[in-house]
């Protein structure tokens, strides 16, 4: 097989990162139309990615969050999103570089992307098809204004749930 000189991986990569930003930036600008709203999955230990330490003792590995009705000052640079949300009633910023994005997903459309976080390996890659027929499972359950589960085992929450029936 030939070398990819090009890197299309690369830039299907960043384009599709690119869809993310916009979404978020206009989401930061005018809010979430409708019923959308957001299932974020990143690597809670990449670089530039800011959590409390209580936040990442929690989540050590990965977290997920929704950004949906609950949030606060969601800034987006070229680069990353902060954004503030509630945690078990404490309120948290959080600083995610998009490229510790593993995931994202709107239930109420039924559109997700995947990406290979760029610390994982040396050749990244989005996931093609953009839209999965069945999204992942969260390995951590997602930012809600609940107080979180023990710690004894990871809460599973299924896409499937916020899907129209």
């Amino acid at each position: 097989m030939a070398t990819d000189h090009i890197r299309y991986d690369v830039l299907a990569r960043d384009a599709l990162r690119g869809v993310l930003r916009r979404v978020l930036s206009d989401a930061a600008e005018h809010g979430l139309p409708g019923e959308h709203h957001f299932f974020i999955t990143f690597l809670s230990r990449a670089d530039g990615v800011k959590l409390s330490p209580r936040l990442l003792a929690q989540y050590p590995e990965e977290m997920t969050i929704i950004l949906q009705h609950q949030f606060w000052d969601l800034t987006v640079t070229e680069d990353r999103f902060e954004v503030g949300l509630s945690f078990g009633g404490i309120p948290e910023r959080l600083v995610v570089p998009f490229a510790a994005i593993k995931s994202f997903f709107d239930p109420s459309v039924q559109f997700g992307l995947q990406f290979e976080p760029q610390e994982a390996t040396e050749m990244p890659a989005a996931k093609l098809p953009a839209v999965p027929a069945s999204p992942a499972e969260p390995a951590e359950p997602a930012a809600t204004d609940e107080p979180p589960k023990s710690s004894e085992g990871a809460t599973v929450v299924r896409f499937d749930r916020f899907r129209k029936k």
